[in-house]
């Protein structure tokens, strides 16, 4: 068991929110703190998503955030929409919303210094903090004292070769498809499985909606459902994070029945150079122009006008299977595994259905428990106790909303 309470060569596998949120408090800890991407390039690629700041999200911000940006636009009430776009329900409460690039961006600031246009104060270096890509794990082992780890090195311009490294402790945040977690808990532990349904995904410069649009849309939570499918939308930060009115943009999620075995589903995940994604078809217009269009259609056909519109005005659509990830069994050592020398965190633990919008939030309450743990104020076992309690009760909520949407009737369905 690694004793918290020295200064710790700790590798965390996985780059983007989770281990980038896992690993700030660790290195002001004093801990030495290196994490391996296996993306290729320096930064990863823009997920042109949006992002539900939930309460865990927004308490690690404003703890750790040292740049002290601005990070959430505030959406004042739900609106329920009816098939012909008038408002047939709403609730006022207040969310706060905010994008998957804002948080990486000051996820980089906080941990590496990264300099972007999203982030003016970046925060100095404090500590001993690498960020290191184009390192693909491969391999874990107990060995001894240490852990160690086997990676490819993949770095753009870099030949392929293999290589090892050692630390005290090793976190696995590389996401609900972690070959980390089979590595550590067996292929079978943790298996992603398809939900039955897909997310169609994209954004629309506030500025480019029709009033009828962003009277309902803009700084509002809106959701429209029907029998097999829902679309909500939402307002979040534009380009380099803006805040600003006008210059935000509008983000719609539209879940999409799909037979896993149909040619419609490989057709989905197939881009337009004929790569086939499991999934994820990522933005930057991959998605095929046939597609696209059938997708539109249909949404002329069966959604209100205004979430037609948004649709229609999307340049960059892109589309995700919805999975789900079972968290391990209460009572498993999550955070002792390897002899007590490795964790997992984020989705790598546990995959959320998005109807929860609590992914960004579990990765933001592993880190804010983990600290805990660093200084001494919990142990493990309460640790393991908090974070599986969450995982279940989370995966089993979405799962609910998720089958509920989609095969079931919702109340406020037509």
């Amino acid at each position: 068991m690694v004793d918290v309470s020295k200064k710790l060569d700790i590798i965390v596998v996985g780059g983007s929110l989770a281990g980038l949120m896992t690993s700030i408090p660790l290195k002001r800890l004093g801990h030495r703190v290196t994490i391996f991407e296996r993306s290729p390039t320096p930064l990863l690629h823009d997920q042109g998503a949006g992002v539900v700041a939930g309460g865990e999200t927004q308490a690690f911000f404003h703890k750790h955030d040292l740049s002290r940006r601005p990070m959430a636009v505030t959406s004042q009430t739900r609106f329920y929409l009816d098939h012909a776009g008038k408002v047939i329900d709403r609730e006022d409460h207040q969310q706060r919303m905010t994008s998957w690039d804002l948080l990486y961006y000051l996820g980089r600031a906080n941990f590496d210094s990264v300099e972007s246009e999203y982030v003016n104060n970046v925060p100095k270096q404090d500590g001993q903090a690498s960020y290191e890509y184009g390192r693909s794990v491969t391999g874990v082992r107990d060995a001894g004292d240490r852990v160690e780890v086997t990676y490819e090195m993949i770095r753009e311009g870099e030949g392929k070769q293999t290589s090892t490294a050692t630390a005290d402790l090793l976190i696995a945040a590389d996401g609900p498809s972690s070959h980390t977690r089979n590595m550590l808990l067996g292929e079978k532990a943790a298996e992603r499985k398809y939900a039955g349904y897909v997310a169609f995904r994209g954004t629309v410069p506030e500025a480019e909606v029709s009033n009828a649009a962003a009277a309902v849309f803009v700084e509002r939570f809106t959701f429209f459902h029907a029998d097999g499918t829902q679309i909500l939308s939402y307002t979040i930060p534009g380009k380099a994070g803006s805040l600003d009115k006008g210059k935000r943009l509008v983000n719609w999620v539209w879940y999409w029945n799909v037979d896993e075995s149909s040619e419609e589903y490989k057709e989905l995940f197939t881009d337009t150079e004929g790569g086939q994604h499991r999934f994820t078809l990522p933005t930057g217009g991959k998605m095929q122009p046939q597609v696209w269009d059938r997708q539109k259609a249909r949404g002329d056909e069966g959604l209100p006008p205004q979430f037609a519109e948004i649709v229609n005005k999307t340049k960059s659509p892109f589309v995700q299977a919805i999975t789900d990830v079972q968290p391990p069994e209460k009572g498993t050592k999550v955070g002792r595994l390897l002899n007590g020398k490795a964790l997992l965190v984020g989705d790598a633990l546990a995959g959320f259905r998005p109807h929860t919008a609590a992914s960004t939030s579990q990765a933001a309450y592993h880190a804010l428990m983990l600290e805990k743990v660093f200084k001494e104020e919990i142990d493990w076992e309460e640790y393991e106790k908090h974070v599986l309690e969450f995982a279940w009760g989370w995966q089993r909520r979405g799962v609910n909303l998720g089958n509920r949407s989609q095969f079931g009737h919702h109340p406020l369905a037509d």
